[in-house]
């Protein structure tokens, strides 16, 4: 569920980045390349989150 919901958002906010981008540039609106945009982000995210969020339990302070 956590790969899913990733992809998900990272779907939304590439193709929302890409299509503020183009029209910024006046260039053309690509759905293929801000999707491959996207499974490239949810790769990158789920590669950070296993190798750099650690988890163990945060220990607790008094």
């Amino acid at each position: 569920m956590r790969v899913v919901m990733a992809f998900f958002w990272c779907f939304i906010l590439s193709h929302m980045g890409a299509y503020v981008l183009s029209s910024m540039t006046g260039g053309e609106y690509n759905f293929t390349s801000a999707s491959l945009m996207a499974i490239a982000f949810t790769a990158i995210i789920m590669i950070l989150s296993e190798a750099v969020i650690p988890n163990d339990p945060a220990p607790k302070h008094h």
